[in-house]
């Protein structure tokens, strides 16, 4: 039985037992029905407590259910019977409260958390809104504005914070939790008892401040819908009648269940449950990894030492003399400084993350780790000097990987003795920060060395994503693809500030050469030479020209765009408008204007098109990776679901369409058999989903 009820001293304990997270499943749903009429049917039952087994509450809906026809009982009918139940019950969370479990405890006349616990609405993280009362609840105990940032944000917040905006009656230490919370029951039944939830009243609020929280989430929402939806939702909460308030949320719920946005995000999130589990290393156990080496200080060395470090690990740092071994510690505790300056780390806990933390510039102390990250200078020679070097001093059980973004990591490796122990690590900068880890195992590497590199992402809340080896691997092969595209409308007729706006519309967190100004444009100048002397093309006409101007970007106060205290000056800058009349000139290219829509398919259809070619190539296993890594590495809207899967809900055949088009026009590569293949495969959209729960 999925739901259980036991009777002790007049109270009814009512058990939620369906592992691994208590999701509301259909048999939950009818269990809680039965529980209600069990419990109200029993005359020495006083109240009721509800509480899960396992190691959290309710954290939300079956997602095994998503694309399955609509069943009821649905959830908001059975939140509905518990809240008018004859007998009070109370809702004792312990781990996660989310989505529909915050809901079922919002139905509840009282809740207590145990400390530690998280609650919160994590539905628009899916494309939704809080469809079973969320929205209309929750206004009635925190007021509208904690509402509206519970219900649009999709983060949780602390028991704690809960009880603090009144989401929750009070935080319990857990480890007496039941006991607890009875101490607490008995004394809240010698008092009359608060109204239902639903019967409470909205704190009114002046509409000037919903429409600020409006206008903030235009802004950060980055062109997803179901924050927005939330916050209609919670708007019309505060003036409607609690029948029309819940009609309301239901018919948006339902709505969003259906979107392309909701599909989309659905499919990230299967994704990324399934990244950190390989099936083709189901079984393998991973090494330990306790003790890393950083082989370099600089920003990408500090950044992955930062990231080590806060994943629980000890780490030593190496440096090739004592005064870069002292930049590298002063680059880590800045790092640190800058966590704690924002709020995110008090003193206390960054001093005990610096206490894993030692720094040298001896080899020798490497000698007893278990795992070296190497994060020098992308240059083949120097890279082999040091795994040469790391040979020597580590044991054979040592993993040995490399950070390269670009090299060829079979060629850094060549030679060395022990070739299964070796892997490309490539970490994104800041490392510390981007959640992305491409792992890129070499021929010969060994299953449970590639069994630890997950292992590892894993503990250091990287995202990861297999790759073969390539010239950028997966993800900045499609960046390289990306930057051609962007330079080919410049010379087409494009102002640079057309692109990146465009870009910005679609919800790319910044546009092309916004990210070149920031990164340094002769970080890629540097890239597309080290391309050149391989024999590989690397077409940047304009940004070669304004490298060779001087022009690098922020860090030289100009770049594509100009910088006064670092912000960028509006208007097109004349030596760029320079550049670009030159290359135009060289180029013999025709111009003519682009709208903001035509500039994205103009910027995204290549990169399909790409993603297509690395599928096929077996540089990724599945368009999926691709998705993950244009996500999680390169700022690509969540709620488009990544470059693959916005094609296919747009349609593989008018995205070949349009390729094909541009082709003629000299503006892209013609589209690759695999995305035909592609196309072929799916002649209909991908369906629907138009479950309830």
């Amino acid at each position: 039985m999925t739901v259980t009820v036991n009777v002790a001293d007049g109270v009814a304990h009512v058990l939620i037992d369906n592992p691994p997270v208590n999701a509301l499943s259909r048999a939950v749903r009818e269990g809680l029905l039965r529980a209600v009429a069990q419990t109200d049917a029993d005359p020495d039952v006083r109240a009721v407590v509800l509480r899960c087994a396992g190691r959290t509450f309710v954290a939300g809906a079956d997602v095994r259910e998503f694309d399955a026809p609509p069943v009821a009982p649905h959830l908001p009918d059975v939140i509905a019977v518990v809240e008018d139940a004859d007998k009070p019950w109370l809702a004792l969370i312990h781990g996660n409260a989310l989505g529909g479990g915050m809901e079922l405890a919002l139905g509840c006349r009282w809740r207590l958390a145990v400390a530690g616990s998280k609650l919160g609405f994590p539905e628009v993280n899916l494309g939704l809104i809080p469809g079973a009362g969320g929205t209309v609840r929750t206004p009635r105990l925190t007021g509208i504005e904690a509402a509206v940032d519970l219900a649009t944000s999709g983060k949780p917040v602390s028991a704690s914070k809960a009880a603090e905006l009144g989401l929750i009656d009070a935080v319990i230490d857990d480890e007496d939790a039941i006991a607890a919370a009875m101490r607490w029951l008995d004394q809240a039944l010698d008092a009359p008892l608060p109204l239902p939830t639903s019967q409470r009243p909205v704190i009114p609020i002046e509409e000037a401040a919903l429409d600020a929280a409006e206008a903030r989430l235009r802004k950060s929402a980055r062109g997803a819908a179901a924050p927005g939806m939330a916050l209609s939702s919670l708007r019309n909460a505060t003036t409607a009648t609690l029948g029309a308030a819940m009609a309301f949320e239901r018919e948006i719920f339902l709505e969003r269940r259906a979107s392309a946005e909701a599909a989309a995000l659905r499919a990230v999130f299967m994704a990324e449950r399934a990244a950190s589990k390989p099936a083709d290393l189901k079984g393998v156990s991973p090494r330990p990894f306790a003790r890393v080496g950083i082989i370099g200080g600089g920003t990408m060395g500090a950044g992955i030492a930062v990231a080590m470090l806060n994943a629980g690990l000890s780490v030593q740092m190496v440096e090739r003399d004592a005064a870069l071994a002292e930049r590298g510690r002063s680059n880590v505790e800045g790092l640190y400084t800058a966590t704690v300056a924002r709020g995110r780390m008090n003193d206390a806990q960054m001093q005990a993350h610096l206490a894993r933390f030692s720094v040298g510039d001896s080899y020798d102390a490497l000698a007893g780790g278990d795992l070296v990250i190497e994060g020098v200078f992308e240059d083949l020679k120097v890279k082999r000097e040091v795994f040469a070097r790391l040979v020597e001093v580590c044991p054979p059980e040592t993993i040995l990987a490399t950070n390269t973004s670009y090299l060829d990591p079979e060629a850094i490796f060549e030679g060395l003795a022990g070739p299964d122990r070796f892997l490309g690590l490539h970490f994104f900068s800041p490392a510390h920060v981007m959640k992305l880890l491409e792992i890129v195992p070499t021929a010969a590497t060994a299953p449970e060395v590639l069994a630890t590199a997950f292992a590892l992402a894993k503990q250091a809340g990287k995202m990861p994503v297999r790759t073969g080896i390539c010239d950028g691997f997966i993800g900045n092969r499609i960046l390289k693809g990306m930057r051609l595209q962007a330079e080919r409308l410049i010379l087409a007729g494009c102002a640079p500030a057309e692109v990146d706006g465009a870009l910005r519309g679609f919800g790319l967190a910044m546009g092309p050469f916004e990210v070149q100004d920031l990164a340094g444009l002769d970080i890629a100048a540097y890239q597309r030479q080290a391309a050149r002397e391989r024999g590989q093309e690397a077409f940047a006409p304009i940004a070669d020209l304004l490298v060779a101007a001087g022009r690098l970007g922020r860090k030289t106060g100009a770049g594509w765009y100009d910088y006064v205290n670092g912000s960028p000056q509006p208007g097109l800058p004349e030596a760029v408008n320079g550049a670009i009349l030159a290359a135009r000139d060289s180029s013999q290219a025709s111009c003519r204007s682009w709208t903001p829509e035509e500039i994205v398919e103009a910027v995204l259809f290549p990169m399909v098109n790409e993603a297509a070619r690395i599928v096929s190539e077996g540089i990724a296993n599945s368009p999926v990776d691709i998705d993950l890594v244009e996500i999680h590495g390169y700022g690509f809207p969540r709620h488009r679901g990544g470059p693959v899967c916005y094609a296919r809900q747009l349609g593989l055949k008018t995205v070949i369409a349009r390729l094909e088009a541009l082709h003629d026009a000299g503006l892209s590569d013609a589209p690759c058999d695999e995305l035909r293949s592609w196309a072929s495969a799916s002649a209909t959209p991908s369906p629907k989903n138009n479950n309830e729960n």
